[in-house]
Parts: structure tokens; sequence; C-alpha cells
């Protein structure tokens, strides 16, 4: 394991767009509990992640970032590892029905929403959730629970829209 990568998640607190904290010492803990441990590979996948926060990573893109520093990691390596993540709730894996799975690290909050540009398929971040009041109503009619809730808006970006006019 080079020292760079070490140094840079050994002692790893981040926060993130959404004051989520990334803490190693958690996450190596879900691991542990597991019977797993903290390989140079997940931690270079993590660390992969982490750097990318605000993104929507793929397998590929998460392969494209590793391999750069660690040639040898195949890529049948990354789906395990993003496999056992979202296993130990570590990441949490999307859908924008482009045919093509994304990860992001798990909140503790429920999941924000996202909005995708049809043309260009650009993937933004809603903060705002006004779906809990909903929820809440929701649960105090006593015959539904609600754990999370996913919400997808599909349009076009600023960008793409700019184009067309």
């Amino acid at each position: 394991m080079t020292k760079e990568l070490n140094n840079s998640i050994v002692n790893l607190v981040i926060k993130t767009g959404e004051n989520m904290d990334i803490n190693l010492s958690n996450i190596k803990g879900k691991l542990q509990n597991e019977g797993y441990k903290l390989t140079t590979q997940r931690r270079a996948i993590l660390k992969a992640i982490v750097d990318n926060h605000d993104d929507h990573l793929s397998v590929d893109d998460i392969y494209n970032i590793v391999r750069k520093e660690y040639p040898e990691l195949g890529i049948a390596t990354v789906y395990r590892t993003l496999q056992l993540f979202e296993k130990l709730n570590i990441v949490y894996r999307l859908n924008f029905d482009d045919g093509c799975s994304r990860y992001e690290l798990t909140s503790d909050s429920h999941h924000h929403h996202h909005l995708i540009c049809l043309k260009c398929g650009k993937v933004l971040e809603v903060k705002l959730d006004l779906l809990e009041a909903l929820e809440e109503e929701i649960e105090k009619e006593g015959q539904f629970t609600i754990v999370d809730h996913n919400v997808k808006f599909y349009g076009y970006c600023s960008e793409c829209k700019d184009k067309s006019q």
C-alpha cells in the first residue's frame, strides 16, 4: 500500500456535502464485526468513493480510478467489494434507469433525491426533502412503517435547456 493512501484514509473523517461523517474506524468495525478485514484493495475502493463523494460512480468509474495506482486490481474485485460494502450498509446502490448501477456513501439520514437530465444524463442531487411530513402522516394511520424512500425527477439540466433554446 502506498504511503499516500495509508495517510489519507487511516484516520479518515470527512465532511461531505450532506454533513455526513465518514469515519474509517466505523467502517473498519463494520467489516470486523462480519469477519472481514479492511484490505489494501478495499481501502483503495473506499478512497475512490470518498474522494468522489459528489459523483455517482459506476463500477467502471471506480475501477478506472483505482487501477491508476493499483493496475493489478481486477474489476471483479471492485464488484465483490461493492457488494460487500452494500451488504454492510457502507455504500448505497443507485439505479438511474440507464442500465448502470452507481454507488454513493450511505447516509444515516434519508437518501437525497436526484434530478436526471434526459439529454446528457447528468445527475444532480436535491437536498430538500419535503416528503418527511408525508411519511409522518402515512405512519400516523398505523398501517405502514416507512424506512426509506427514493425519488427521481427526470427533465433537462440548465446546460441542455439553454442549448435547445
